[in-house]
């Protein structure tokens, strides 16, 4: 029975664990370019954009090209958020790749 209480015992330890770098991720910001800083999105760590910034060199542009280097800029930050995250994950747990929506069945 000790073995079952040491193992309930570690698996509460790792979910806090997890609940702490849930909320570190959070505070994260991570910025997307596009188009040699015609556009730049920030995203926050539970991927929300917080902001858009489109130069008025790129306001002469036509709007298709303006939503190009919008979603562009997007996906920079979406793939800087996704290390940056893989990272705090990494560092807590010592395993890369592990899912930040992780629950245990307690």
């Amino acid at each position: 029975m000790n073995n079952f209480s040491d193992m309930l015992s570690k698996a509460k330890k790792m979910q806090d664990q997890m609940k702490e770098v849930q909320e570190n991720i959070k505070k994260i910001e991570v910025e997307g370019i596009a188009g040699g800083n015609l556009v730049k999105v920030i995203l926050k760590g539970d991927y929300e954009m917080k902001s858009i910034t489109i130069s008025s060199d790129a306001k002469n542009e036509k709007s298709e090209i303006i939503n190009d280097l919008i979603i562009a800029a997007h996906n920079d930050a979406k793939e800087k958020l996704k290390k940056r995250t893989s990272e705090e994950l990494l560092k807590a747990t010592g395993v890369a790749n592990f899912p930040i929506d992780f629950k245990l069945p307690f």
